[in-house]
């Protein structure tokens, strides 16, 4: 068993399992939602919104993707399936990499997420912003940006060759 080098920190020990507590429950309650309104889980809401908000094509490499959302590779081909039966994604060889995928938002997927898109915005409003005022709203982003840019400096599990995970100890 690991044990800390030193004393743990209370008041850090605190905000991690706050941090945690508030994560689960808005995911739970965003999950809900999604499903209700759209029939869609957490990680198809994620690509669909990847793609129609942070693309001026509507288009990611599957790879660049899983990486984006936090999510395994072989995962999103199976959630990019489901979207794509839906006829809310297409998928096709990535010009110049003839291993790669390119999935593209369609218009039934941009249809279906300006649907949900109401709803999620409200629970996330009223959940998770309702209760601080603007400035601790701002405060909030100054501490996260931070946080998130040092955890995206290293890149996803799911960047990492396959090659290099299974020389690790247990393979994964």
């Amino acid at each position: 068993m690991v044990h800390p080098s030193g004393p743990v920190d209370p008041v850090q020990l605190g905000a991690y399992f706050a941090l945690v507590e508030v994560t689960s429950l808005l995911r739970h309650a965003i999950e809900q939602q999604l499903q209700a309104a759209g029939d869609l889980s957490f990680v198809q809401f994620q690509v669909l919104s990847r793609l129609d908000r942070h693309s001026a094509t509507g288009s990611h490499r599957m790879t660049d993707l899983a990486d984006a959302i936090v999510h395994s590779r072989s995962g999103l081909t199976y959630q990019a399936g489901l979207l794509e039966k839906r006829g809310l994604v297409t998928r096709a060889p990535t010009a110049g990499d003839e291993r790669g995928i390119t999935v593209t938002i369609t218009d039934a997927g941009r249809a279906l997420l300006a649907q949900v898109m109401p709803g999620h915005v409200e629970v996330v409003s009223n959940l998770l912003f309702e209760p601080l005022a603007r400035d601790s709203a701002e405060a909030l982003a100054a501490l996260l940006e931070p946080v998130r840019d040092h955890m995206r400096s290293a890149p996803p599990r799911s960047a990492q060759s396959r090659r290099r995970r299974s020389a690790r100890p247990g393979g994964a």
